[in-house]
């Protein structure tokens, strides 16, 4: 029997939702009520490719050269992204995690962080899932196992669909006040209100021609803390919500538009994140975690309608 190119396959069943998470890199692979797919995932065969479902630990999206300071040190990682000259989305999107936990309706997968040139930290990141009535439920704690303070900051890359051949056609909701305008590598220049631009979508907005590669911060929040960023079927009637929880303070939107043929515009990756992109260069949102402590994060996916 072939071997799945992404080691072993978690499914988690909750009702008629099912959920795959797999041991490389504690990725979510798919997720789908009945026959109605909710994350556009990939194949237990396939290599997983733009970022589809992937953990983005120490930073999420794009650091500019690669190269940040840190505590009197210049420390320079590989650019991951060559074409922009860019390190991108950490560095444990590949490695195996080892299954502590696996029931029908849970799972719990921790993955280690050695330091390494550009990162010389040891970190140890735990992903617990649960899914239930509401839908698949994630919680990410990193912990700083060093003798020094590491920079630090979380992202996730959900490609969620919302049941048309292509997200010109889907409703989108995104409760956030700013945008971040970037440059021609993906990269903040100012965070600006999305009053009066193509990016308040704080109220439904088709996306139509809308292309997005774009963080968003200062995020409106519900009574229970959580922001919603909504993707729905034009109808209306059925649809996908993204909740961004505890340490979620930004979100990055993309339309995949530069994806190869065949992948585009058929989702929106929905990127819960604790920082906007050149966060380790800039301070924004970055977390300093010091010997001994840890961070949370936690989001989550409901599907609703029919």
């Amino acid at each position: 029997m072939q071997e799945s190119r992404t080691g072993r396959q978690l499914t988690l069943r909750h009702g008629t939702h099912r959920a795959v998470i797999v041991e490389s890199g504690a990725a979510l692979r798919s997720y789908a009520v009945g026959e109605r797919t909710v994350v556009d995932g990939f194949a237990a065969q396939d290599r997983i490719t733009g970022g589809r479902g992937q953990i983005l630990v120490p930073w999420p999206s794009r650091m500019r050269d690669g190269r940040y300071p840190w505590d009197g040190q210049d420390l320079q990682l590989p650019l991951t992204e060559p074409a922009g000259g860019n390190a991108i989305h950490g560095l444990l999107r590949w490695t195996a995690s080892r299954i502590v936990e696996a029931t029908d309706r849970g799972a719990v997968l921790e993955v280690p962080l050695w330091p390494q040139p550009g990162y010389p930290f040891h970190l140890h990141v735990r992903a617990e899932y649960s899914l239930g009535e509401t839908g698949l439920e994630v919680a990410v704690t990193a912990r700083n196992l060093d003798a020094n303070a590491a920079p630090y900051g979380f992202g996730r890359h959900p490609y969620v669909t919302a049941g048309t051949a292509v997200v010109d056609q889907a409703v989108l909701t995104v409760p956030a006040r700013t945008w971040l305008r970037t440059d021609e590598r993906g990269l903040p220049l100012a965070a600006e209100p999305v009053a009066g631009t193509a990016y308040d979508l704080r109220s439904p907005q088709a996306v139509g021609a809308l292309r997005l590669d774009t963080p968003f911060g200062d995020l409106d929040r519900g009574a229970d803390g959580r922001a919603v960023v909504r993707l729905a079927h034009r109808s209306q009637a059925f649809g996908t919500d993204v909740l961004l929880g505890e340490g979620a303070d930004y979100v990055q939107l993309y339309t995949g538009d530069t994806l190869p043929p065949g992948e585009r515009r058929r989702a929106v990756a929905i990127e819960p994140m604790t920082c906007p992109p050149d966060a380790f260069r800039s301070g924004t949102g970055l977390v300093r975690l010091g010997p001994g402590e840890q961070h949370t994060v936690r989001w989550g996916i409901a599907p609703w309608g029919e």
